[in-house]
């Protein structure tokens, strides 16, 4: 009777989840790589399944090779949205061709080298996400928070994987091959529990400058000065109303660096980038609310924002009601203040 591989399952799953949470990220160089690593690791189920859940023995000498695959095109694919430009990419080729030549000469070795290479791999994302917005600073304002938990889950997957194949070998080794399938199953509902508690958890807040609170430091007059440039950064030319703005392109029109971009206006204003962004975006909607007769919809996407609930839940973050409300109360109050 035909029935579908948890391997496949669990695959198709993450997949599915990983590219729901990076949608509107379109920085060109992380999208090539995500839909390669996208690629891979559904096929990768695919191979998985077949292998263990229909005996298909052939795939065992194809399994290692696209499971070293898959780590090195993960990393690259968060590792573009960061603030600094990635340099020498081409040795991360090194891992596939250390399990094909493992695979070729020493097979014993092959199931140690694909758990170094996920535990390593895990930990360079999990090293780099610990930057937090600076980790995902191509990626737009609205979008950061998204980016920033798929590259944890993904590093914490990694390194589920490379325990997993551990256990599978060591099950393999003492009870035989006759557990393997029970074993994969096992571990696969696992990885499905984990995939679905991530996409059901609420998402927070976007991140605040890494290492920095609010009301922890003085704003100093370099601090205030670097805001001033940020504020006319997103002035000229409307910069603000970009829906795809991210930390990196506002630093760049600013001429700074994204970690100071970040740091001065958390210490300056007690918000991150993407409140202070915002707050700009209802500045301008405001504005379009009281001296136009645009609908709310037009003047929020004209003031920057690309969905109703965002739009909604940062207006009444900065005014403490409704776009509609607001409207209403100004055009019965006339040009009271806000």
């Amino acid at each position: 009777m035909f029935s579908i591989p948890l391997p496949f399952v669990a695959g198709l799953l993450f997949v599915l989840v990983l590219h729901r949470s990076l949608e509107g990220v379109e920085v060109r160089g992380s999208r090539r790589y995500l839909r390669a690593f996208l690629l891979a690791y559904a096929l990768q189920g695919i191979i998985v399944g077949l292998r263990f859940g229909y005996g298909v023995r052939a795939l065992a000498f194809v399994q290692p090779v696209t499971a070293g695959i898959m780590p090195p095109l993960a990393y690259l694919a968060f590792r573009a949205l960061a603030a600094s430009p990635m340099k020498q990419v081409w040795w991360h080729l090194g891992a596939p061709l250390s399990v094909a030549l493992a695979m070729a000469t020493l097979p014993l070795l092959v199931d140690p080298l694909l758990a170094v290479i996920f535990i390593v791999y895990g930990l360079l994302l999990f090293r780099l996400t610990a930057s937090n917005s600076n980790a995902v600073a191509e990626a737009p304002l609205n979008r950061e928070v998204p980016a920033l938990r798929a590259a944890r889950l993904t590093a914490g997957l990694m390194i589920f994987f490379a325990v997993t194949d551990a256990i599978v070998s060591l099950t393999s080794w003492v009870y035989g091959q006759a557990l393997v399938p029970t074993a994969v199953g096992l571990l696969n509902l696992v990885a499905i529990a984990v995939v679905l508690v991530y996409y059901f958890l609420p998402e927070p807040q976007s991140p605040l400058a890494a290492g920095v609170t609010a009301g922890n430091a003085e704003p100093s007059p370099d601090d205030r000065l670097l805001v001033a440039k940020v504020q006319a950064a997103l002035d000229y030319d409307k910069l603000y109303g970009r829906e795809d703005l991210s930390l990196a392109r506002l630093a760049r029109s600013a001429g700074l660096p994204p970690r100071d971009v970040s740091a001065a206006i958390n210490r300056t204003t007690g918000l991150n980038v993407s409140q202070f962004v915002n707050n700009r975006r209802v500045s301008e909607a405001c504005r379009l609310l009281q001296e136009t007769d645009k609908p709310v919809t037009t003047v929020m996407f004209d003031s920057g924002f690309g969905t109703k609930s965002n739009f909604n839940r940062e207006f009444r973050r900065v005014t403490g009601t409704s776009p509609s409300q607001w409207r209403a109360k100004k055009r019965q109050g006339g040009n009271g203040a806000q």
